[in-house]
């Protein structure tokens, strides 16, 4: 081979090597276009810094306000029912709010009032006759002590006639026994007069007893009656009418409720998928009016209705003023506290990517990288891996992006 065809060979080479290149950097170029094959205004991103801090764990609820204390009213006993009240209407309480009329009730009442007098006038006659039988008796007892000192006296005086000879010896013996049974006549007659006055003692309390009994029996007849007069158990507002005026209702019967409007709570509608992270206690901020109070969950429902479980919020201190009964409000409950936590600015991103990525802007480019999410709030979210301080990532504006690798960002 000549010295001219050698160079020429390997001038080819260079000039093959050289193509080459420019074949390679503009397939590197057109790559890199078509994985930012167009651009987005950064006006329309929200981009926000990855840092640490404190995340509350949050979820913003709707809810209602209602009354804490709404008791029902119901008869308390069949008959006709006049009402004094319409729905809506003021109420303090023990106002009278409707009247039963109940025939049985009122007759069973006379019937008990009879039955207590007739009781009263046997145990005053009872009290007349014990006092009889103990003056009877006491006067037997008296009589037989009488009978026993003459006989006694008898028999000293025999005694004394017999030392000196002059009562016979069977005179004597007779005025001893005669003696010796006015002693134990006298006995037996106190003995008596003690248990007559037992006894008559013992008959006065049964009778006492009876009577006490049928004085309750009146007690009980007089508060059914009394009750017949349905009386507000709490100051309030008359809210619903379940029966109409002059209805004839059975025992136990609604008749209407009454709402406590100074002491009202907040029903919330609470997302299924929060029931892990309930629990009593837990602070709730409730916006009402434009401004903020704060409550604690009281009562958790045991069901779930539509996916959603109903709580109770009860006011810290004393409750805003201006409340209605039904009036919608909105509350955020406070689950947890998280220090120290890489978090973002939640934004639609965390729905859009399913929470897996994020597009990370670096240089005017936007581009797609891998992540993991922890927890969640209303305002934030924690970052487990995939992003460190200082990133900036867009998180809102990415349905634009169209899942690219990479987006240019155009000031």
């Amino acid at each position: 081979m000549s010295v001219d065809q050698g160079q020429k060979r390997k001038r080819l080479l260079l000039i093959a090597g050289a193509l080459s290149i420019t074949i390679a950097a503009i397939v590197l170029l057109t790559m890199s276009w078509r994985s930012s094959s167009h651009s987005v205004s950064a006006s329309r991103l929200r981009i926000a810094t990855v840092s640490h801090g404190t995340l509350v764990r949050d979820a913003a609820v709707n809810g209602r306000v209602v009354a804490a204390v709404s008791p029902t009213l119901y008869s308390s006993a069949g008959g006709t029912v006049t009402l004094k009240v319409n729905a809506g209407q003021t109420v303090k309480k023990g106002d009278i709010v409707a009247e039963i009329e109940s025939d049985d009730l009122n007759d069973q009442l006379k019937r008990e009032q009879s039955n207590t007098e007739q009781l009263e006038a046997e145990v005053a006659r009872q009290q007349i006759l014990a006092k009889k039988q103990k003056l009877i008796a006491q006067r037997d007892s008296d009589q037989a002590e009488i009978d026993r000192v003459a006989a006694q006296r008898a028999f000293q005086r025999i005694e004394a006639a017999g030392v000196v000879g002059v009562v016979a010896k069977n005179d004597y013996l007779k005025a001893q026994d005669t003696m010796k049974s006015t002693e134990i006549r006298a006995k037996h007659a106190a003995q008596a007069a003690s248990l007559e006055s037992e006894d008559v003692t013992l008959e006065l309390k049964t009778k006492s007893s009876q009577l006490q009994r049928q004085r309750l029996t009146l007690e009980y007849a007089k508060r059914r009656v009394e009750e017949l007069k349905l009386r507000a158990p709490v100051d309030g507002i008359i809210g619903s009418l379940a029966i109409s005026n002059r209805s004839v209702v059975a025992a136990n019967t609604a008749l209407m409720t009454l709402v406590d409007l100074s002491q009202l709570e907040v029903e919330v509608e609470i997302p299924e998928s929060y029931m892990t992270d309930l629990g009593l206690g837990l602070t709730a901020e409730i916006m009402i009016n434009g401004s903020k109070a704060t409550g604690t969950l009281t009562a958790i429902s045991p069901e779930v209705i539509k996916n959603q479980i109903l709580a109770r919020v009860r006011f810290k201190g004393q409750q805003p003023e201006g409340l209605r009964q039904s009036q919608r409000v909105t509350a955020r409950l406070l689950i947890e506290e998280r220090p120290n936590v890489m978090m973002l600015p939640r934004g639609p991103f965390v729905e859009s990517e399913g929470g897996r990525f994020a597009y990370v802007v670096e240089n005017g480019v936007a581009e797609r990288r891998v992540i993991k999410l922890g927890a969640t709030s209303i305002s934030a979210v924690e970052i487990l891996s995939g992003l460190k301080d200082g990133d900036k990532v867009v998180i809102s504006g990415t349905d634009a992006f169209e899942n690219a690798v990479s987006i240019s960002i155009n000031n």
